[in-house]
């Protein structure tokens, strides 16, 4: 069984899904330095802080990108990106009920510590308005744009808990996640020229 090595995992946890406050444009590039990361508390079980840190990142992650996709119906009628946001949709609800269920089976704080941060792969309020306004070609540069970076973004995290996570529910999660965003990444629809 693996040794948990609580603040560095929780570190690198937070490293790799760059966590901090501060704009992001259209590819939602990382920031240029790390900010410190805190510690949260023990959480009760089987459970080690980066199991708790990674879920709490993919909850917030699914969060903001759900109101995305929840346009696409009325901003398109692509069958291909509607067809492409509802798929998405359905596994980010399924995950993010997931995520949930395990932070509560954790005894975890229901509350979201990456609430108004704008990390990699999550979509920023200025950039959701944008959204709301664009529609043909624009529209799906835009979500092409946004459904690469958070399906990256979170292959990136997920692999992050594979490697250091404990909880077998949590590892399991992480790779589902992995499989279906790399599926997804592989048949997002041609962005316009």
């Amino acid at each position: 069984m693996r040794q948990p090595r609580a603040g560095a995992l929780l570190v690198a946890v937070l490293l790799v899904a760059g966590c901090g406050a501060g704009r992001r444009d259209a590819a939602n590039t990382p920031p240029a330095t790390a900010p410190p990361a805190t510690v949260a508390p023990t959480p009760s079980g089987s459970f080690n802080p980066t199991d708790i840190a990674w879920l709490q990142l993919t909850a917030a992650m699914a969060e903001r990108l759900l109101p995305v996709l929840d346009l696409v119906p009325a901003r398109t009628t692509d069958p291909a990106w509607r067809r492409t946001a509802a798929q998405v949709a359905a596994a980010q609800r399924a995950d993010l009920d997931r995520a949930r269920q395990l932070l509560a089976e954790a005894g975890a704080p229901t509350t979201n510590p990456h609430e108004g941060h704008d990390m990699p792969g999550m979509v920023t309020a200025e950039q959701l308005a944008t959204l709301r306004s664009a529609t043909g070609a624009p529209l799906h540069r835009l979500l092409a744009g946004h459904l690469r970076a958070h399906l990256t973004q979170s292959v990136r995290i997920a692999t992050a808990e594979q490697q250091n996570g404990v909880q077998p529910a949590t590892i399991a999660l992480a790779a589902a996640i992995t499989r279906n965003a790399t599926t997804h990444l592989t048949h997002l629809p041609p962005e316009p020229t």
